[in-house]
């Protein structure tokens, strides 16, 4: 790996309180704990997805800076209403036309980010169903106009965007990171291996439960373990994209039940970078 790439090793969240994907008693210990704090013991970022479904308070956002360490970055997912309109008015039951007093509200969220040097990067995650068409071009372009000033991390998942050669082009020229994603592969699927475009690369790794995927839900479809073979194959693509790179983000995402955190331990050893083992391995609550 390049000596100047900076790398970032975490999870796609840190809290999975309910149900049968719980990291409670799988990551969490019993008893009151704060789950950032905890966290922030063992990996050096975290993907803020809450960010998703609406944009947090700036007094919330300032507490989590101040539960983490000095080194810790976190990365934002962007708010549902400039990504996927369709699911926002489904959720909300509210008109999904982005106005400038949106962008102005998730920007005061992730103000303390900003201010105390804590943002890492701006994600941008596009349903599959995205598709590189004129509406497509248009929200992409919005996007990438409204939030470009930030580390800008976009993942695409229709083939249409890597079909064309032009997308890569127009990502570099702009230094919009184009997000590498492990997940299992449809006729739809992007390229496996889309290009480096920006002087940052961020992973996304879902796990490759195909048989979930659709039918599953938010918790099983991501019931998912890398072997030591898979941890081992996607490693060797962060080495490549770290060499070309002075920034680099990967985040498991395979959350059911601490499997994600396993596997970004998993993937800090074999890319030889100083770690702190799991406080927990196995499940502490009683299972019949």
């Amino acid at each position: 790996m390049s000596e100047q790439a900076r790398l970032y090793i975490g999870t796609s969240g840190w809290s999975y309180p309910q149900g049968e994907g719980t990291w409670n008693g799988y990551f969490y210990p019993r008893g009151k704990i704060n789950e950032l704090e905890h966290y922030s013991q063992f990996f050096n970022t975290v993907e803020i997805n809450s960010s998703f479904y609406r944009p947090p308070s700036a007094g919330n956002v300032y507490n989590w800076v101040r539960r983490v360490p000095k080194d810790f970055v976190f990365t934002v997912k962007l708010w549902q209403k400039f990504t996927h309109p369709g699911m926002y008015r489904e959720a909300t039951g509210e008109d999904g036309v982005v106005l400038q007093e949106d962008v102005d509200l998730f920007e005061r969220s992730i103000k303390p980010l900003v201010e105390y040097g804590k943002m890492g990067a701006l994600l941008a995650q596009f349903p599959p169903s995205f598709k590189n068409n004129g509406y497509g071009q248009h929200i992409l372009n919005g996007v990438i106009k409204k939030f470009g000033k930030y580390r800008l991390a976009v993942e695409l998942r229709h083939k249409s965007w890597s079909d064309d050669a032009n997308i890569a082009r127009v990502l570099k020229e702009t230094n919009v990171c184009w997000v590498k994603i492990d997940e299992p592969k449809f006729d739809f699927s992007v390229a496996e291996d889309v290009p480096v475009t920006s002087d940052m690369a961020y992973f996304r790794f879902h796990g490759r439960n195909a048989e979930m995927w659709w039918k599953g839900n938010s918790e099983t479809r991501y019931n998912y373990l890398y072997s030591p073979g898979e941890i081992k194959e996607l490693a060797e693509k962060v080495k490549l994209a770290a060499e070309q790179t002075r920034l680099v983000f990967v985040f498991f995402n395979n959350h059911w039940q601490g499997h994600a955190q396993r596997n970004a331990v998993d993937m800090t050893r074999d890319l030889q970078m100083p770690f702190r083992g799991l406080p927990i391995q196995v499940p502490l609550v009683d299972k019949e």
